[in-house]
């Protein structure tokens, strides 16, 4: 639904509850053997942050990765929801994110607000104004005074599951449905780089059950895994770079697709897409990690390049 929820929220809801039960045990033991004062549980805003502005200057080329990652899924949820015939201004909606991002920020929050996903699923299943209205005010209030992480706890994974896989499957379901069946090439293509970021996630979990790490890889398992990173980080961007590109290319609009690859070369260029390092930071174009972004960057312009050419081919042969 078209409401802004924070994002880190989702990530509980599918990692901690099994993983808390597990690890310390009863959610009815932990809360009474850590009390927390209400004082402390309700969190007024405050610009006492602005104190430590200094600290964060390292963080951002983390931080500002995630910020553009909830910008692309504003407006993807916006389209989103116009597909199943509901039409709000993406401008709206970006503004709205933005300005819940900021007081959460006066209040400590760390992790920026995006639309939730599946408006579609959720329509289709009877949730209107109420569901979304119902769904803030529990998380809000829950999140302020501490009962969302005991409720959280208390929920298994087999209950929450489900119905993420349903969400999931609308979702899919709808990225062909609602696109012109031309373009289907172009939606499957940005399953490929969803694909190698959900396996990072995995291995991630894996490699820390194991206790070891990825450096512990050689060979082909090492070349195979920082493949997945440069294939993984930056995934959204990719994907919505990858299957713009191919389906203007589907539509002879060759310009444009040479305009896409010649972004997608700049992001390549500076980690806001394949970037090589394993947490996905930026980095400046003329101090990169590796020499893989160069490799990729120029491929991408021979890319942008080709389009080019084809087109002014195109204008030489069409009288």
């Amino acid at each position: 639904m078209i409401a802004p929820n924070p994002p880190d929220v989702r990530c509980h809801l599918l990692a901690v509850p099994l993983r808390v039960y597990r690890g310390v045990g009863d959610p009815f033991l932990i809360a009474e053997r850590f009390p927390p004062p209400w004082g402390e549980r309700v969190v007024l805003p405050t610009l006492a942050w602005l104190d430590a502005m200094p600290q964060t200057l390292p963080y951002l080329s983390i931080a500002l990765p995630f910020a553009l990652v909830t910008i692309i899924g504003g407006i993807d949820n916006t389209e989103s929801a116009a597909a199943a015939g509901d039409e709000y201004r993406a401008r709206d909606i970006l503004l709205t994110e933005a300005a819940a991002t900021v007081l959460a920020g006066c209040c400590g929050g760390v992790v920026q607000n995006t639309p939730y996903i599946g408006h579609p699923a959720y329509k289709a299943m009877g949730a209107r104004a109420g569901y979304t209205l119902a769904t803030g005010l529990v998380i809000g209030v829950g999140a302020a005074t501490g009962v969302l992480s005991l409720l959280v706890a208390l929920l298994p994974e087999a209950a929450i599951a489900p119905i993420l896989v349903f969400i999931g499957l609308e979702i899919t379901a709808q990225g062909f449905l609602a696109t012109p069946p031309r373009h289907g090439a172009a939606v499957a293509l940005t399953f490929v780089p969803v694909a190698a970021a959900v396996v990072l996630i995995e291995a991630g979990s894996l490699f820390a059950a194991l206790g070891t790490a990825p450096t512990a890889l050689g060979g082909d398992a090492a070349l195979g895994y920082q493949a997945l990173v440069v294939l993984g980080n930056g995934f959204i961007l990719t994907a919505v770079l990858w299957g713009w590109a191919l389906a203007a290319i589907i539509d002879h609009q060759l310009v444009l697709a040479g305009l896409l690859f010649a972004i997608a070369s700049a992001a390549s260029l500076c980690g806001a897409i394949h970037s090589p390092l394993t947490n996905g930071a930026l980095f400046w174009p003329w101090a990169p990690p590796s020499a893989v972004p160069g490799h990729l960057a120029g491929a991408y312009g021979v890319l942008a390049a080709l389009c080019w050419l084809a087109t002014a081919r195109n204008r030489r042969i069409t009288p």
